[in-house]
């Protein structure tokens, strides 16, 4: 399942630095604007401790963690909407991802410039925000043009449901809010997702902070919590520096004490990855056996069959059932056997909606 986030922010706030974290891809970082031009695309494994809690107990000959992409995307400047910088190639990126992940500078530093000379993360959301509306609101006009005749002539009730929500998006576009800030019904949210909007994407703003504000925040962290309290948004908090240079700790008790040294239970780029993952509306089922230990994503919501086709079409289109035991008791019980016996395992059809951390073996027949 190849969904994408894409990281996006102004020049010098620590995207590149952050990706390269992230993913075993090196992304060239500088003291430059535009420093990356061309996005650089990383598959990165996305951190399940239950994973490991399977696999100690089943000892299979190979553990396969899930993953998602990420995409650093080349730094915005003013006037993006209108085609400055690269400004095209950045908007056109970051459409073809499903998720942003919002970097914003949260740190005193003179010997990192600043496209905008002073350090003001609100200015700087506020910069991509405004350009990335302008873009939207160019969209959302353009499709207006294109359904307003065709609902108020026909008999469309589609054509007119959507003219409902593009002149909300209109709305909130016209007064500086971005398409995610409008309530739409859960009935209208496959038509609304349709438009494709920038402002209207699952986001995710990472304060890239220095190593003494790691825990605490600072007045910058606290400026962007007040800014984004209206969206419906995710924040957290990353020293991307510091965070560069646990990734270059050779071994897992390096970075384990590490960690402790500075008061954290886990690097920020494991959270990162997770919240990401949450962003994107995915969970983890998993399939267990003694060759094979492994998660695999899927969408929230889905049922049975359609989690079954993540494995191959096959066992979607020829489902039968699905032998479904919760991770809770396969770990108290310690094998398949044993919830079998306690009666642990059930037995589910089509309309099953799987959840987060099944554990599944599917019957099919093609």
């Amino acid at each position: 399942m190849a969904l994408q986030c894409g990281i996006v922010g102004l020049p010098n706030v620590g995207k590149s630095t952050l990706f390269n974290c992230l993913s075993n891809a090196k992304a060239q970082s500088a003291n430059f604007p535009f420093c990356t031009i061309e996005p650089n695309l990383g598959v990165i494994t996305v951190p399940d401790e239950r994973l490991n809690a399977l696999a100690d107990l089943v000892h299979p000959e190979r553990v396969v963690p899930t993953t998602v992409e990420i995409v650093d995307i080349a730094g915005l400047v003013r006037g993006a909407s209108k085609g400055e910088g690269l400004g095209n190639k950045f908007l056109a990126n970051i459409r073809e991802t499903d998720a942003i992940i919002h970097v914003l500078r949260c740190f005193d530093n003179d010997n990192i410039t600043h496209v905008d000379t002073t350090i003001d993360p609100v200015r700087d959301k506020e910069t991509i925000d405004i350009e990335l509306q302008l873009k939207d609101l160019e969209t959302v006009e353009s499709r207006i043009a294109k359904v307003e005749k065709q609902a108020k002539t026909g008999n469309d009730p589609e054509a007119k449901r959507m003219l409902k929500i593009l002149l909300m998006f209109r709305e909130a576009l016209v007064q500086g809010k971005s398409a995610r800030t409008v309530e739409i019904d859960e009935a209208d949210q496959k038509l609304a997702k349709e438009l494709q909007l920038l402002t209207n994407k699952p986001i995710l703003y990472v304060c890239n902070v220095d190593e003494a504000a790691v825990l605490t925040g600072n007045a910058y962290v606290d400026a962007v919590k007040e800014a984004i309290k209206e969206e419906n948004a995710e924040m957290l908090m990353i020293a991307a520096a510091t965070e560069a240079d646990i990734a270059e700790l050779e071994s897992y008790e390096e970075r384990k004490m590490f960690l402790e040294d500075l008061g954290l239970e886990e690097s920020g780029v494991n959270k990162l990855i997770k919240c990401a993952y949450r962003q994107l509306q995915l969970e983890t089922y998993f399939t267990v056996g003694v060759k094979e230990v492994r998660a695999w994503t899927y969408r929230r919501g889905f049922k049975a069959p359609q989690a079954a086709g993540v494995i191959h079409t096959d066992f979607e289109k020829g489902f039968i059932r699905a032998e479904v035991i919760k991770y809770d008791d396969f770990i108290a019980l310690k094998s398949e056997q044993a919830c079998k016996e306690a009666g642990k395992m059930g037995v589910e059809g089509k309309e099953y909606v799987v959840q987060d951390g099944d554990i599944m073996h599917f019957r099919f027949n093609v």
